[in-house]
């Protein structure tokens, strides 16, 4: 089982996006893949058509319920009914993990020691995280084993991957163990000067860790998502699908040279 956690500390930068597009590429390649929703918001939850507060499992319960067998993970996650995916939805509930949890020892940790559990049923994890730094933030760094973080071409959304930066350290000392990371330009609209001056002041800033090549403005996107399907089940030839694919092959191609675990 290979994790991925998708994380960035600004919202709107396209984090939800990517999981969806990630999660329906590596499905039609053959790969099993689980989909898992940290956010409180549930907005993972929401494109895919689910109502987070009337379901009878979400995140929280990983949470609440420990320890827990690996039949009681599975009964937890749903098999999608248009989709070769499966997702773990999230709840408001979420929100008060910090004040209910924050003094029990390991709950930095829960994520990693459930999924242990169920490694052998899926091929891939993703993780959609939260934009803020908590309990749920530092589970799927301390669980994934890449992380990518899809940042906005534009002004605002920079100075948010430098505070996602401060965040990534201060777990890597905490934890004494080195997490890769991948930064993915989103959003690029190479008619406008702003996106293109932001994507060169990442460049410039970022260097090696920067995506070489970029996720375009596309309104199949948000289509997708109205449609709760992954956009490459059902808009497989637009020009930001096609770009996930070259992000997907990517990834991949480092995890061939063991850089993505």
């Amino acid at each position: 089982m290979k994790i991925w956690t998708i994380a960035n500390q600004k919202g709107g930068v396209g984090k939800t996006t990517t999981v969806a597009a990630l999660a329906g590429i590596l499905s039609a390649r053959g790969y099993r893949v689980l989909m898992l929703d940290c956010d409180p918001h549930a907005s993972l939850t929401a494109y895919f058509g689910y109502d987070s507060e009337k379901l009878n499992y979400n995140l929280f319960d990983w949470f609440a319920q420990q320890p827990m067998t690996a039949k009681q993970v599975q009964n937890t996650i749903i098999k999608l009914k248009n989709e070769d995916v499966s997702l773990m939805p999230a709840s408001l509930s979420l929100a008060t993990l910090d004040k209910k949890f924050s003094t029990r020892e390991g709950m930095g940790l829960v994520i990693n020691k459930v999924l242990e559990k169920i490694k052998d049923d899926f091929d891939y994890v993703l993780i959609d995280c939260p934009p803020i730094l908590g309990i749920l933030m530092i589970n799927a760094l301390a669980a994934c084993q890449f992380l990518l973080i899809p940042v906005q071409t534009e002004f605002l959304a920079i100075k948010g991957l430098e505070r996602m930066m401060e965040t990534l350290n201060m777990v890597i000392k905490a934890q004494h163990h080195s997490i890769d990371y991948k930064i993915v330009p989103t959003m690029f609209d190479r008619r406008t000067k702003a996106s293109i001056k932001a994507l060169r002041n990442m460049r410039d800033e970022f260097g090696g860790h920067l995506w070489d090549k970029v996720i375009p403005v596309d309104t199949k996107f948000r289509d997708a998502s109205r449609l709760h399907r992954t956009p490459s089940s059902i808009y497989p030839d637009t020009h930001g699908v096609n770009a996930y694919h070259k992000l997907v092959d990517t990834l991949l191609a480092m995890s061939a040279h063991s850089k993505v675990a």
